[in-house]
């Protein structure tokens, strides 16, 4: 069977990707299918970074800003709705384009991983929240460190959804995670993908440019969202973003605001170090240095490399 095409655009934070997926989609007349796992929740635009509707210049966006904030929203929960937003975009005559820095989403699209429903139980997961919520995340790594130390070693403690997954199913099976996604990775993908990745030769660009990001969220109200979001519900997953949780000790009289927003760029500077760390194991990626000569600000030449990379992959 024919392979669909499938561009992706991988990166840290702060490196560029909605500017660089909408030049693509223009290029190629395609539409952008989101791969963040925090943009999919509601109440959070300012700290998760929404591209807005200047940034995305008419072009049509997937998989952003729709799922509740108490909602617990999974891997294969993504991968069933991205196939589907492949297929219908394809089928309008448009091509797909992938965008995002949350590399699990991304290899379990593309590697056509398969999710057997007989590994999920919400009362495990539920007890592994718990439990988390109690002694704390480092508490449950360690758990996980013991009965798999090699998923463990890949897995933030904070990252809290991967660890319980990865618990939940060495609980339900009495089988690694590893082994696992190795058996569910039988099948051929079904697309034909062209993999564009973002960095920087000096890492001090990438952050000088987080930094100066958070700044600009703080000044666009990212205290007053995240206040608001506290006074919503608890959600498992979404209170776990990057420019929420910190600001938390702030919101109750714990913390300065300066020690806060700090801790903000701090913590968004360690995940985009995780985040390069993820993708640089894909040999498949075509790597382009963002700050070699004027592509940070020049769209003209960007286009160009862009253009390039997608001609010598020859998968269209």
């Amino acid at each position: 069977m024919e392979k669909q095409p499938l561009i992706v655009v991988a990166g840290p934070t702060a490196s560029g990707k909605t500017r660089t997926g909408v030049i693509l989609a223009k290029l190629f007349d395609g539409e952008v299918v989101s791969a963040d796992s925090m943009q999919i929740y509601k109440s959070m635009s300012i700290s998760t970074a929404k591209p807005t509707d200047e940034e995305m210049q008419g072009v049509p966006h997937h998989l952003i800003d729709f799922a509740d904030n108490g909602v617990s929203f999974s891997v294969a929960d993504y991968v069933s709705l991205a196939r589907e937003k492949i297929s219908d975009i394809a089928k309008r005559g448009k091509l797909p384009i992938v965008v995002g820095g949350t590399g699990l989403y991304i290899n379990s699209l593309i590697d056509n991983v398969k999710f057997d429903n007989t590994c999920s139980s919400s009362e495990i997961r539920d007890k592994l929240y718990a439990i988390a919520e109690k002694n704390g995340n480092h508490y449950l790594w360690e758990k996980l460190n013991e009965v798999d130390p090699g998923t463990a070693e890949k897995v933030h403690e904070n990252n809290l959804s991967r660890v319980v997954r990865a618990l939940e199913v060495y609980e339900k099976t009495g089988e690694k995670l590893s082994v696992h996604k190795e058996n569910s990775r039988l099948e051929e993908s079904p697309y034909s993908v062209c993999m564009i990745g973002l960095t920087f030769i000096d890492r001090a660009v990438l952050y000088d440019r987080i930094n100066r990001r958070v700044d600009i969220m703080v000044e666009n109200g990212l205290v007053e969202e995240a206040k608001a979001f506290y006074a919503l519900p608890d959600a498992n997953t979404a209170n776990q973003a990057i420019g929420i949780k910190e600001l938390k000790p702030y919101l109750s009289g714990e913390a300065t605001l300066d020690s806060c927003i700090e801790k903000i760029k701090m913590e968004s500077r360690r995940y985009a170090k995780r985040q390069l760390t993820w993708f640089r194991r894909d040999s498949r990626i075509n790597w382009i240095y963002l700050d070699e000569g004027d592509l940070l600000k020049d769209d003209e030449e960007l286009t160009k490399i862009l253009k390039t990379i997608v001609v010598k992959t020859n998968f269209l």
